[in-house]
C-alpha cells in the first residue's frame, strides 16, 4: 500500500502527545518561559566553588532547566518526526533545537568551573551525602578534564553545535521527505511502489526480479546523489575530527569513544573477532546460494527468507500478543508496562507521507517513552516491535530507578536492552517448533547475527576507515567512499556477486552522521545472546532487571560486567558468535 497522509491514520495507531504537552499551544506556553529560565542560569557561574549546598544548588537548577529544555525539544521532535513535511512541525523543532544549543551555551562554565576546584576541597564536596546523586557525573567530568577546554572555548563550541548539525539534518530531510525511487515492474506489468517502508518487503520478494529492481531502484536513487552525499557525510567527519582535535584526542575514533570510556581496543577487538568468524558466514551465505537455487548469489539475495512464509500477513495486535508472550520470564513488572504502552498510546504503528523512516524508541524522564515504527505487516515488524520496546522498558526502569542526572543510559547498553527483546522473541517463537517452521526461525535467527553483527561490524570498519582516510589526508568523495564500501563488501560477504549501485549503500545509513554509533549494534547483540540464554535457563531475570535499573549511574563497560559480560573479553564475543556457527550447522543438517 502507498503512504497515506497522516490524517487518515486511525488516531488509535497514534502516539498521544498530550502525554508530554497537553496541545501545541501549551508547548507555545512552556517555550515562552525558557528565556528567562536559560539565560538566569549564567548567574550560577562562579558560585559552584563557595560550598556543597551552593554546589548541589546550582546543579539542581541546572538539571531542572535541562529536563525542561529537553522535554520541550522531545515534543516538537516527534511531533515533526509523525510528519516531517508539515512546516509547521519543520519550524518548531528548529525552534527547539535552537534552545538546546542556547542552553549548553548557558552552562559551558560548569565543566571547566569544577575542573578548576582543588582537588581536596571538590572531594570533600562529594562527601556530603546530598552531593551522591552528583557523584559520577563530577567524577566523570575529571576523567575527562584534560579534554575539556576553557570556559570561553566550551562556549564557542556550544554556539557551533546548531550549525555543526546541518549534514545530518539535511540528510535526514533529503532521504525522508524530498528523495522518491521508480515504482517496480512485475512481469504481470504491475506496478509496486518502493519507499523506505516498502523497501523491507520487497527486498524479500520471492520474485527475484522484483527484489533485484528494489535494489536498483532504491539504491540507484541514491545513487543518482552520490556526490551530494558524499560531500554531506565528508562535512559530517570533518566535524567529528575538528572537535576531536580541539579537545586534544588523537583521532576521532578515540573521540567519540570516551564518552562512555570505552578504550578503542573493545573496537578493534569486535572487528577483529567477528571477521576470525568470516568461515563461517562463508557456509551460511553458501548455503543460502544453494537452498535458492541460483548460480551465483548477489546483494539483493540475501534477505529473503529461505523459506517460504506462510501468505498471511502479521497484524499488530498480533505481533503485540507474541511480545507479551516472548518477555513472560521478565516478571509481571516487565509485562505491565508493555501492556501500558500499548493501552495508553505510546506507540505511533504506521507509514504515513513524510513520516520519518524506520524505527525509534525515546525516552522522555517524568513521563514515558515514545515509539515510532512503520509497522507493514511482517514478522520482521514483530521484531522491530519487540526491539524498540526493549529501549523504552530500558528507559521505564531507569527512570523509575534513577534521579534525572543520571537517568540516561548510553547507547552501548541500549542495544543490549533491545537485543534482549528480540532473541527472547525468537527462542519463545522457537520452542515446539519442528521442520520448516523451524528452518525459518533459525534462518531468522541466523539473519539477526548477520545484520546485526557481521553487518554493523563492516558499518564499524567503514566509519572507522572513512574518519582515517581524512585524518590522513585523502580527499573523502564518492568514488573513495564508494570503494571503500565495495572492499569490505567483498571481505565480509564472502563469494557474493557484488553489483555496482550495492557501492553507494553507506548513503542511505543515517546512523553515519553519529560517529562510532552503530558498532554497539553489535557488541549488544552478542551480549544479548549472552543475557538471554541466562534469563531461559531461570537464573538472570532479576539481575537482567537490575541492569536496566542502573540507567547511566556507571560506564556500560563496569554495567555490562553486571549483567555476567566482559566485553574487554574476546571471549564474550567468542561465546555468542559460537551460537552462529552452531545455528549454521544445524540449519545446514535440518535443510539435507
Amino acid at each position: 500500500m502507498p503512504a497515506v497522509d497522516r490524517s487518515e491514520i486511525n488516531p488509535a495507531y497514534q502516539w498521544d502527545l498530550s502525554h508530554i504537552c497537553p496541545t501545541v499551544q501549551a508547548w507555545e506556553d512552556l517555550m515562552s518561559r525558557l528565556p528567562p529560565y536559560i539565560y538566569g542560569l549564567r548567574n550560577i557561574s562562579g558560585t559552584l566553588g563557595t560550598s556543597a549546598e551552593a554546589m548541589k544548588a546550582g546543579l539542581d537548577r541546572i538539571f531542572k532547566v535541562r529536563q525542561v529544555v529537553e522535554t520541550a525539544y522531545i515534543y516538537a521532535m516527534l511531533l515533526s518526526s509523525g510528519d516531517n513535511s508539515d512546516p509547521q512541525n519543520q519550524m518548531m523543532s528548529q525552534r527547539a533545537l535552537s534552545w538546546t544549543t542556547a542552553l549548553e551555551e548557558a552552562v559551558a562554565f560548569m565543566p571547566p568551573q569544577i575542573l578548576a576546584m582543588e582537588e581536596e576541597k571538590l572531594e570533600e564536596f562529594l562527601k556530603d551525602p546530598a552531593m551522591e546523586e552528583y557523584r559520577h557525573f563530577i567524577e566523570n567530568i575529571r576523567r575527562t578534564g584534560k579534554h575539556t577546554l576553557s570556559e570561553d572555548n566550551e562556549r564557542i563550541l556550544a554556539l557551533l553545535s546548531e550549525a555543526a548539525a546541518t549534514p545530518s539534518e539535511t540528510a535526514d530531510m533529503f532521504s525522508d521527505v524530498d528523495l522518491t525511487f521508480p515504482d517496480v515492474v512485475t512481469a504481470s506489468g504491475s506496478q509496486l511502489p518502493v519507499t523506505h517502508a516498502t523497501f523491507g518487503v520487497l527486498r524479500e520478494d520471492r520474485d527475484r526480479c522484483v527484489r533485484q529492481q528494489a535494489f536498483e531502484q532504491y539504491l540507484g536513487a541514491y545513487r543518482s546523489f552520490e556526490n551530494t552525499l558524499a560531500t554531506l557525510y565528508g562535512g559530517s567527519i570533518k566535524l567529528d575530527a575538528f572537535k576531536a582535535r580541539v579537545r586534544n584526542y588523537s583521532g576521532s575514533i578515540d573521540a567519540a569513544l570516551d564518552a562512555d570510556n570505552v578504550p578503542v581496543a573493545v573496537y578493534e577487538n569486535l572487528i577483529e573477532t567477528v571477521r576470525s568468524y568470516l568461515p563461517y558466514m562463508k557456509r551460511y551465505l553458501e548455503l543460502r546460494r544453494k537452498a535458492l537455487g541460483v548460480e551465483k548469489l548477489h546483494m539483493f539475495d540475501l534477505y529473503v527468507p529461505l523459506v517460504p512464509e506462510r501468505n498471511e500477513e502479521v497484524s499488530f495486535d498480533q505481533a503485540k500478543e507474541m511480545v507479551l508472550r516472548a518477555v513472560r520470564p521478565f516478571g509481571e513488572e516487565y509485562l505491565g508496562i508493555i501492556r501500558r504502552a500499548f493501552d495508553e498510546r505510546w506507540i505511533d504503528v504506521y507509514e504515513n507521507r513524510g513520516k520519518s523512516a524506520g524505527a525509534f524508541s525515546c525516552g522522555v524522564y517524568g513521563v514515558h517513552p515514545y515509539v515510532l515504527l512503520n509497522f507493514a505487516g511482517r514478522l520482521e515488524d514483530a521484531f522491530t516491535l519487540a526491539h524498540e520496546l526493549g529501549h523504552s522498558l530500558h528507559s521505564c526502569f531507569s527512570d523509575a530507578s534513577q534521579s534525572y542526572v543520571n537517568h540516561e543510559y548510553s547507547i552501548m547498553v541500549a542495544e543490549v536492552a533491545s537485543t534482549v527483546n528480540e532473541i527472547m522473541l525468537c527462542r519463545s517463537l522457537l520452542e515446539n517448533s519442528t521442520g520448516l517452521a523451524r528452518a525459518s526461525l533459525l534462518n531468522r535467527l541466523l539473519e539477526g547475527f548477520r545484520t546485526t553483527v557481521f553487518r554493523q561490524t563492516l558499518f564499524a570498519e567503514f566509519e572507522m576507515e572513512a574518519h582515517r582516510m581524512y585524518e590522513s589526508g585523502e580527499p573523502v568523495t564518492a568514488k573513495t567512499l564508494n570503494a571503500l564500501y565495495h572492499r569490505l563488501n567483498a571481505i565480509y560477504y564472502p563469494g557474493v556477486e557484488l553489483d555496482p549501485v550495492t557501492d553507494v549503500e553507506w548513503a542511505r545509513i543515517p546512523h553515519f552522521y553519529r560517529p562510532f554509533y552503530v558498532y554497539q549494534y553489535a557488541t549488544g547483540y552478542c551480549s544479548a545472546v549472552s543475557i538471554a540464554e541466562s534469563v531461559l535457563n531461570g537464573s538472570g531475570a532479576e539481575s537482567y532487571l537490575d541492569f536496566l535499573r542502573m540507567g547511566g549511574s556507571r560506564y556500560p563497560l563496569d554495567e555490562l560486567k553486571e549483567a555476567g559480560v566482559d566485553l574487554e573479553d574476546p571471549g564474550s564475543l567468542k561465546s555468542a558468535l559460537d551460537v552462529f556457527a552452531q545455528t549454521v550447522s544445524e540449519l545446514q543438517e535440518l535443510w539435507n
